[in-house]
């Protein structure tokens, strides 16, 4: 009942703040959000481009104690290294060329509030050195004055780099990185959690639908297949675009994988018989090989992670041991490794309803490479 309870607050939170998707992943993530939105810790997210680190960043805002108070929104990477101590600490009437008013920056205009660092990996290394002063005692000066001024902000930040290698580098300071990682919340990538591509394609679909006056005649299994099997190296917002796209061509009729295909134009399917995704990415920073190598590397994983499962269900003596499912799987005779595999799914779905998370669990298998088999056996 507890367990319910937990899921049904948990899948309250995130339809109030926005937060589309059922696997373990975005469950984690609520958690995380949950625990941490109450406090004024500073978070730093980090994540590919398009994953979706600002809504987050609401969620953290709108769910704390500031919600009342804005969230000011910076894109740190969207700003001349010229100007940007002048927009985020504000500057003083005189103080260069072209300053004809004094104006407040970024910090001032969120006191109070919570301000939002997108990008910030980019900051330079002088600005980095007063941003670290802000973070430490809410001390900061505005260009072109002496006087110290002092807010109340809660700092957000988000990046796509790698700031430890940043670091290493001395592209980013040490000081600065250990002072934002307080908490570091990973959002991972669309492809890692390929599960929450269905409910994610019909949010946008319907919002785009109400809000243009389109109708949405719906999706074939085939074509959400091909979505599933899509690399989306622009992750969840790609698969915005995508959906919004075919919406304004589908004209109401029934979307179908010759309409998927046409907008993936990176996605072309070799070997029908297996139905086996080759990726072609258009994008330069993906090479072929690479994820052609991460492929195979996911598919090695899921072989061994399954094999494992099913050699440990019997130890040396022939004496059955582990779950329910597994005592149960392994008492089927001689039957081929994928034969077991297939048993194992059943039996453990009918146990547990239908519940694919908990089905997972009992075979110690991710709901990844569970929601896999089954689409591979054919037993949805």
């Amino acid at each position: 009942m507890k367990s319910t309870d937990t899921n049904s607050s948990r899948e309250q939170f995130q339809q109030k703040h926005g937060i589309v998707g059922s696997s373990i992943e975005i469950e984690e993530i609520v958690n995380v959000i949950q625990q941490v939105a109450p406090t004024d810790i500073t978070v730093l997210i980090t994540g590919e481009s398009g994953t979706g680190k600002e809504v987050a960043a609401l969620a953290i805002h709108a769910a704390s104690k500031r919600s009342k108070k804005p969230m000011v929104t910076v894109n740190c990477g969207a700003i001349p290294e010229g100007i940007i101590e002048s927009e985020l600490f504000g500057h003083e009437k005189g103080s260069f060329t072209g300053a004809s008013d004094t104006r407040k920056g970024y910090f001032e205009l969120a006191d109070g509030g919570t301000i939002f660092l997108d990008e910030i990996g980019e900051l330079p290394p002088s600005t980095q050195v007063k941003f670290l002063r802000i973070l430490e005692n809410g001390e900061f000066m505005r260009v072109g004055s002496p006087l110290a001024r002092k807010v109340d902000v809660r700092v957000i930040a988000a990046t796509n780099k790698d700031l430890e290698s940043e670091v290493r580098a001395k592209r980013f300071r040490a000081d600065l990185f250990y002072r934002l990682r307080s908490v570091n919340m990973r959002i991972p990538p669309l492809r890692e959690r390929r599960e929450d591509i269905p409910a994610l394609f019909e949010k946008f679909a319907r919002d785009y639908a109400a809000a243009n006056n389109i109708v949405f005649g719906g999706i074939t299994d085939e074509a959400m297949d091909v979505f599933l099997n899509y690399y989306w190296p622009g992750n969840v917002r790609e698969l915005r675009n995508v959906a919004e796209s075919m919406l304004v061509i589908g004209n109401g009729r029934k979307l179908t994988a010759e309409d998927v295909q046409k907008y993936l134009k990176g996605f072309q399917v070799h070997n029908e018989e297996r139905n086996l995704p080759v990726f072609v990415p258009k994008n330069p920073d993906i090479p072929e090989r690479e994820l052609i190598y991460r492929a195979l590397v996911d598919l090695k994983n899921e072989i061994t992670e399954l094999r494992s499962l099913v050699l440990d269900s019997i130890n040396g003596n022939g004496e059955r041991h582990g779950s329910p499912v597994m005592r149960s799987a392994a008492g089927h005779g001689h039957l081929s490794l994928e034969d077991m595999e297939r048993t194992m799914i059943i039996e453990s779905l009918e146990k547990y309803a239908g519940n694919r998370r908990s089905a997972a669990q009992a075979l110690k298998i991710s709901e990844r490479t569970l929601y896999r088999k089954i689409k591979e056996y054919g037993l949805q």
